[in-house]
């Protein structure tokens, strides 16, 4: 993602908060590279028991299990009460939506 959809964008206005979490038998913290997306405007966090991945699976997918390898998408214009909305996209898996993802971010940046 780093360099087909970060690279491209250069807005100062699009941050990018990446969780990381340990879904296949070789993802453990201590192998994790932290430096997989460098863009100053990525913010990464650590979820070693999935809770984030359970959260958004339940409150924005609305199904009982763990959310990963899945974007969200929000504007400027969004908020964070109890659920973030209003959430703009979602897909899965990030690399099967790239173009996907890349379009729905032209637009934003556009505005």
């Amino acid at each position: 993602m780093q360099k087909q959809l970060l690279a491209e964008y250069s807005s100062s206005q699009l941050n990018v908060y990446a969780v990381w979490l340990p879904m296949l038998w070789r993802d453990a913290r201590r192998e994790w590279n932290g430096n997989t997306m460098p863009d100053p405007r990525v913010t990464h966090f650590w979820d070693g028991e999935a809770e984030v991945g359970q959260w958004f699976a339940k409150k924005v997918d609305g199904y009982p299990g763990i959310a990963w390898d899945v974007y969200y998408l929000y504007g400027p214009e969004a908020t964070w009460e109890t659920i973030p909305q209003p959430l703009l996209d979602s897909g899965r898996t990030i690399y099967a939506e790239r173009e996907r993802l890349r379009q729905q971010i032209e637009a934003l940046v556009e505005k």
